[in-house]
């Protein structure tokens, strides 16, 4: 699969490729599934997604990110079909979601709310913020929709005096959860699918496994 171009700028950084990855298997899309994607900013994950998904809608509250979204996704080769909503989560947010990702922390829990009205089946929330990171985890269990929080940081190596040292990226925390009708609580902090299998959600996790 080809790189995600962005050749528009959006004066915020996209979504890291790396990071990019470990949520594409978090979310697990198939062409069947409907993506919807609060935040658009660049069109990072809005490109990445229409490569996998066979809809996709994304929401962008600024005009202007919006515009670049639009640009981006154009210089790019996908295949779903993508709806670009110029709103403010959880005003525009569709009903028929089956994955959503939330790439930053305004109006989160309005839309998790949106999110376990619908039954959204895949969750996933970036944040990079430890207060907020905490207080979405909370959130999340609140709502009894909480699978797995994975903290992740990436370092790029460079070269220093002959040999090579690294820059970090941020800390991301990455919050994944389930509000299918079809996973429930198990009582003892698990979760239990349909099949009545103990575990989390019973889709594959990064490293081919059972999360």
């Amino acid at each position: 699969m080809s790189r995600v171009s962005l050749p528009h700028d959006a004066k915020a950084g996209p979504t890291k490729p790396e990071v990019r990855a470990v949520l594409a298997s978090k979310l697990a899309l198939s062409e069947s599934d409907h993506f919807v994607e609060v935040g658009s900013c660049t069109g990072a994950v809005t490109i990445e997604a229409a490569r996998r998904a066979g809809r996709v809608t994304a929401l962008e509250r600024k005009a202007g990110r919006l515009d670049v979204t639009r640009e981006n996704l154009a210089a790019n080769d996908t295949s779903a079909a993508v709806e670009l909503r110029a709103a403010e989560a959880p005003e525009g947010l569709p009903d028929d979601a089956d994955a959503l990702f939330l790439g930053g922390s305004r109006n989160y829990e309005a839309v998790l709310d949106h999110a376990v009205e619908t039954g959204v089946d895949r969750i996933v929330m970036n944040v990079s913020r430890l207060e907020v990171a905490g207080a979405a985890t909370e959130a999340f269990r609140e709502r009894d929709i909480l699978d797995e929080v994975v903290q992740f940081q990436v370092s790029h190596g460079y070269e220093l005096a002959g040999a090579t040292s690294f820059d970090s990226e941020n800390p991301v925390y990455m919050l994944v959860g389930s509000a299918s009708a079809d996973v429930a609580a198990d009582g003892c902090g698990g979760r239990i699918d349909a099949d009545g299998a103990a575990g989390t959600s019973g889709r594959e996790s990064a490293d081919g496994g059972e999360r």
